[in-house]
């Protein structure tokens, strides 16, 4: 695979080593202190925060292209990933707006150049543990970081709407599949991973019937410890059985939250 270019050389060369009008943005999500995260960047030549994204190398796979992104961004290799839709709106991107943006970098580009022709982008959403993460910049970006969801309100082009599709499908998949491996540390209390759906899903869940549904679908392994300093009782311990947690990754779950 062809090795990661500097910023000014992806410009220059980028439409030899690229595939032509081709994209892929991801959405980082992440699960700190009961709020959800979404991982932005902010690139060298606009003002605004976007999702961490690139090219596809012409000899890479779509997904492989994806993997590569996120080890980049977040230093992990064992990422859940989920390609979840394609963005191709001829008006989703101002090409006037990109050259004023690349002129503050001192980088002139005509309006042939191969950055300014329609992309159609292609959405992946990963799941992954906060405290595992190594927020990375690139030669693109000046920073990366963490953000709360609820205080994004505008993103690069149309990258609010990427985020917005990214967490309806969230929502929508949490009705037929696991979730939790790769947002939680690997022992957790049964509150903490009820705290995790109703902040994704953005309401409140009965708390028998959460724990009957979870322990129902014989995806988790009850610990003998159990979580100390608590002013209550000490709740138990549980994690995630691995065997069963890919099965019904593969199969799906049943039932609707």
């Amino acid at each position: 695979m062809t090795q990661q270019k500097t910023f000014r050389e992806v410009i220059a060369d980028g439409e030899g080593i690229f595939q032509p009008s081709v994209s892929l943005d991801c959405v980082i999500f992440g699960f700190h202190e009961n709020e959800l995260k979404v991982l932005l960047i902010k690139a060298k030549s606009t003002d605004h925060w976007a999702l961490p994204g690139g090219f596809v190398f012409k000899d890479e796979d779509l997904d492989d292209a994806a993997t590569r992104v996120l080890k980049e961004r977040t230093g992990i290799n064992d990422i859940f990933l989920q390609q979840f839709h394609v963005f191709g709106s001829a008006k989703r991107s101002d090409w006037n707006i990109h050259r004023s943006n690349f002129k503050k970098d001192g980088i002139e580009i005509g309006p042939d150049h191969w950055l300014l022709k329609r992309f159609i982008t292609v959405g992946y959403y990963a799941l992954v543990e906060f405290a595992h993460v190594i927020t990375t910049p690139d030669s693109s970006s000046e920073e990366c970081r963490w953000w709360d969801i609820n205080e994004i309100e505008e993103l690069f082009m149309d990258h609010k709407q990427i985020l917005d599709k990214a967490l309806d499908t969230l929502r929508l998949q949490l009705n037929h599949l696991p979730i939790g491996y790769n947002l939680l540390p690997q022992k957790f209390t049964m509150p903490e991973l009820q705290k995790l759906y109703e902040t994704i899903l953005n309401k409140t869940l009965d708390r028998r019937n959460f724990q009957r549904r979870m322990t129902g679908f014989g995806i988790l392994k009850r610990l003998k410890e159990t979580r100390k300093g608590g002013a209550h009782r000490a709740p138990f311990l549980y994690s995630f059985d691995m065997r069963k947690y890919r099965k019904a990754l593969k199969q799906g779950l049943h039932g609707g939250w």
